[in-house]
């Protein structure tokens, strides 16, 4: 994580800037946009609350800043290509923060058409309105997804034979070449992350962590997949945002793909673990078989966010997993009230 000089520094850069975050009330989305509006800037927001879950959690996501006088909410789905370009017209913002999609591996099999429309044609959409306002830089949040099923381990930007095995992966895949190709053809300077399993306050419900904490605090099963020896490069938020704060500020060169995770893999059966020792309870596991779709390991080699981001990734998985539950158990106290 950035030093206290670093952090004062990327503040001062960004300070007054107008930036465009779609997903905007998303777990990612929800911390950027906060940590956006602390450090001077104006947000625009998109996000189109769909029924992927719950849209009361993005309404508590968002509490603490949608009522703030530079903050902008926008309720507008990416797809409504008319819709998207009237707000960039309206608003001129100077940096695009791409997080909106359609999220899920395992979803994306049963609906890989709305994937595509929502991830490809959206993200399609929002580059158009960028290019055509005058939009002077643009960030895209990719996944770890498009790897997919790649032999080089720990997985590097440089890696050419990506082997994405779901829906989901391959719309990212194919958002970070529409990125590549309008950098290309309209010298736009753009960024893309690959972002490695998420974690923290405001996880999204469907997810590991989340799902898991929710189980065994309540007693319920838990299903583990496989031999549950799979692993996952378990990423906490706030390592996630310093990097994002970090490529709004980087200037070197015109397109960079970047890896943001932990570098450091945890099984699934070493997670519960984790958990169980969090929450102080015995987890129930209910072994199921494999699932399509799902990759056998996500692992990051971070040194070239490293190297030109000053990205410092540091929480430990045991320390992660103790934050999130204790955030669990507040946010479910703070319902009851």
């Amino acid at each position: 994580m950035p030093n206290n000089s670093e952090s004062r520094d990327q503040r001062a850069e960004i300070r007054n800037t107008k930036i465009l975050v779609t997903g905007f009330a998303g777990f990612i989305g929800s911390h950027l946009t906060e940590r956006l509006l602390s450090d001077g800037c104006t947000i625009i927001g998109i996000d189109d609350f769909n029924d992927y879950y719950n849209s009361k959690i993005k309404e508590r996501n968002i509490f603490s800043f949608k009522d703030n006088k530079n903050f902008f909410f926008n309720k507008v789905d990416i797809r409504d290509k008319d819709s998207v370009n009237g707000i960039f017209v309206q608003h001129k913002p100077d940096i695009m923060i791409h997080l909106a999609a359609r999220a899920g591996v395992r979803p994306s099999l049963q609906l890989p058409l709305l994937y595509e429309e929502v991830n490809v044609l959206g993200t399609l959409n929002l580059l158009e309105a960028a290019r055509n306002n005058g939009c002077s830089k643009i960030i895209f949040g990719s996944s770890s997804s498009v790897y997919g099923e790649c032999k080089n381990i720990p997985f590097k930007e440089t890696e050419l034979d990506l082997k994405p095995i779901s829906p989901y992966g391959v719309s990212k895949l194919t958002g970070e070449k529409y990125c590549q190709a309008y950098n290309h053809l309209y010298k736009i300077p753009i960024i893309c992350l690959r972002f490695f399993t998420v974690y923290g306050p405001r996880q999204r419900p469907d997810l590991a962590i989340h799902k898991f904490t929710k189980l065994i605090e309540e007693g319920k099963p838990v299903p583990v997949f496989g031999d549950g020896m799979y692993k996952r490069d378990f990423t906490y938020i706030t390592e996630i945002i310093d990097g994002i704060i970090s490529s709004i500020n980087y200037n070197k060169t015109n397109f960079e793909i970047f890896n943001l995770g932990e570098s450091h893999t945890t099984t699934v059966v070493d997670l519960v673990k984790l958990i169980e020792s969090a929450t102080g309870k015995k987890a129930v596991i209910d072994w199921q078989p494999l699932q399509a779709g799902d990759v056998p390991l996500t692992y990051a080699d971070v040194s070239k966010a490293e190297k030109l981001l000053g990205y410092k990734p540091g929480t430990k998985p045991e320390d992660g997993i103790k934050k999130f539950v204790d955030w669990y158990r507040k946010s479910l106290a703070l319902l009851m009230i």
